[in-house]
């Protein structure tokens, strides 16, 4: 009798993990997916390639091979999707879980901590101004091949290409992902069928399996090696978006799409390349193109377009992602987001980041020309990132799971020595263009340190000038004169001292609201908070409330709709009505001891732009009365 229903849920299961596998490709592996595009050129053609000859091919066919394996089987889906905050991955997600262990480290330790996460977070968005244009130029470029009158028209095309990808973004892309999976799906089928076509031509590249044939490459090039290792470093670029994603699909979906799908056909596209290589020596130029059939040209340059632009996607949607969390944790300034889907909380624009992203893009492709220049810059935040996640994977592995100091070595240590070595390798891409991103990165960090740095210097001037929440209720209270009909909520930064606003109010006023509610909005150390958490209510008497609200860092606040649930708990509260006080500092930069002055100036440069709090909260602008006052830090 209970056959029936148990093996309608172990298929319903299953229709579950093959429609997530089939979305999963759209979003996690476009950047991966398109590395064939170049990756495998780079190592042949340009200013330090090597002589495609017999045992380079090999060698360098191997050293792919195993990097797909050693950085994103073994490393990415093996290991560090272990370290993940209730199922969401990525470098913010490693911090916050890092977080309640921090009574464990020294205060330097725990400084070095975040700031080499916040680092990573930052080389996110350096690397996102450089996928978007080497995927979307070097996909455009197979027209070249075609016939050589493209070539005037390559730069302009690419460039109306990435504006149709950023121009959407306000609009939503909701309806369009749903075909991403399928046309990824289709990519990685048709990656598959050229590789095998290659290799049946010549499956002496089979051979490459063999990890002594890269071993004998890296010895017999010795220094020189490490140009080429920093073009196959390409291959595994994207490979940070399958740790980063592990919270909209789960690591089951990405694990099965990866070996099923992603790895077959990127090791047999690799590998077909490499026979066509060996045939003819003349198409390292460009051996994806040319490993594909003259009469299926023009369609394959349209497919790997569409597989381009869904690669690009899924990394904006990534910063916008990464953005939001940064804002929640306070990394970063409030700034505008819109949702761009009722059904899918998760799917935000963000308007500063697409225009920012958008600008450095287009740059690039204009400054650079060539996918193959663009390969030469591309790399360095990627590796950092990857030499990051491993670090902090290695103190989770310590302080979390419990991991002694021999286990550590034994089954990370190799890992990070291939970390190190492509970070090495990358290094040298510096004066071709790779500073360009660490440069990015570098910006973005300042503005990260110096806010949170920021706002904690801010908060401690503001403890020395409010009086704690407790002895206001217990000596300025009673004294009030007169209370004002109506219900007014005060909004605080700490719920353990008394809102600036209120306490400003009370000061110059003497009058207080018959009902007063002083609300603190807090964000935790986990991506989501259940419902039944999300509120807490103190009374106070007379009429006087504390409200917390709690928020994960996934997501974003909606402070009335929260408070509607005070009717439920006895406080009755006409939302419709009532008036929010919030406080507005305005920062002034002095000689008090804190940051350095110009970190201090661009703190109150900062604070003057960032978005208003209710705006940010979803508090109604009719209803909302600011009270400002200078604070000097």
């Amino acid at each position: 009798m209970s056959a029936e229903p148990e093996q309608g849920e172990e298929q319903e299961s299953r229709k579950l993990t093959l429609g997530l596998t089939i979305v999963t490709l759209g979003v996690v592996f476009g950047d991966i997916g398109t590395s064939p595009l170049y990756a495998m050129r780079e190592c042949f053609h340009g200013a330090h390639a090597v002589p495609p000859t017999t045992d380079n091919v090999l060698g360098v066919l191997s050293l792919i091979v195993w990097s797909l394996i050693f950085v994103v089987s073994l490393k990415y889906l093996t290991l560090v999707m272990q370290a993940h905050n209730r199922g969401e991955g990525g470098t913010l997600a490693l911090l916050a879980l890092l977080r309640p262990a921090r009574s464990e480290f020294s205060r330097w330790q725990r400084r070095t901590i975040v700031t080499v996460g916040l680092f990573g977070t930052a080389l996110v968005y350096g690397d996102g101004i450089i996928t978007p244009a080497i995927s979307v130029l070097s996909a455009i470029e197979g027209l070249e091949i075609a016939t050589p009158l493209f070539a005037p028209y390559i730069v302009p095309i690419t460039i109306a290409v990435l504006l149709s990808i950023f121009l959407v973004q306000p609009h939503g892309t909701g309806r369009i992902g749903r075909v991403f999976g399928p046309i990824i799906l289709i990519w990685f089928l048709v990656l598959a069928i050229l590789g095998l076509r290659g290799v049946i031509s010549n499956p002496q590249v089979l051979w490459a399996v063999n990890p002594v044939y890269g071993f004998h490459f890296l010895s017999s090039y010795g220094w020189e090696s490490l140009w080429v290792l920093g073009a196959v470093f390409l291959v595994v670029t994207g490979s940070e978006a399958l740790y980063a994603d592990m919270g909209h699909f789960g690591a089951t979906a990405i694990r099965v799409s990866w070996f099923s799908i992603v790895l077959p056909g990127l090791a047999l596209n690799y590998m077909g390349q490499g026979a066509l290589i060996l045939s003819n020596p003349s198409t390292v130029s460009n051996p994806f193109y040319f490993l594909v059939p003259a009469p299926l040209l023009y369609p394959m340059v349209l497919l790997a377009t569409f597989a381009t632009i869904i690669a690009s996607q899924a990394l904006i949607a990534g910063a916008f992602s990464i953005t939001k969390q940064a804002i929640q944790l306070g990394y970063i300034p409030r700034l505008e987001m819109h949702h761009t889907s009722s059904e899918e909380i998760g799917q935000i624009y963000v308007p500063f980041v697409n225009w920012m992203l958008l600008l450095f893009t287009v740059g690039l492709v204009l400054e650079f020309r060539s996918s193959s220049a663009l390969a030469a810059a591309y790399g360095i935040a990627v590796a950092t990132v990857a030499i990051i996640t491993t670090g902090l994977t290695v103190v989770v592995a310590r302080t979390l799971w419990g991991w002694s100091r021999l286990t550590v070595i034994l089954l990370v240590g190799v890992l990070l020595l291939i970390d190190i070595a492509f970070f090495t390798a990358n290094m040298l891409k510096l004066p071709q263009g790779g500073y360009m991103p660490l440069l990015v990165a570098s910006g973005i960090f300042t503005v990260m340190m110096t806010w949170k740095e920021g706002r904690a210097l801010l908060a401690a001037r503001l403890r020395s000038v409010v009086i704690p929440k407790q002895r206001f209720m217990r000596d300025i209270v009673p004294t009030i004169p007169q209370r004002l009909p109506g219900t007014a909520i005060f909004m605080a930064r700490s719920p353990d001292i008394t809102p600036p606003a209120l306490f400003l109010n009370v000061k110059h006023n003497l009058v207080l609201h018959e009902q007063v509610i002083l609300l603190s909005v807090e964000t935790e150390e986990i991506p989501k908070v259940p419902p039944r958490d999300r509120l807490e209510l103190e009374r106070h008497g007379d009429g006087i409330y504390s409200v917390r609200l709690h928020f994960g860092f996934m997501e974003i606040p909606d402070v009335p709709r929260c408070l509607r649930r005070l009717s439920s708990l006895g406080v009755v509260v006409d939302l419709e009505n009532v008036t929010y006080v919030l406080s507005r500092e305005t920062i002034v930069a002095t000689d008090l001891p804190g940051m350095a002055i110009w970190r201090e100036r661009l703190f109150a440069f900062l604070s003057r732009n960032a978005r208003r709090a209710a705006s940010y909260f979803g508090i109604p602008a009719h209803q909302v009365i600011e009270i400002g006052r200078p604070i000097e830090i």
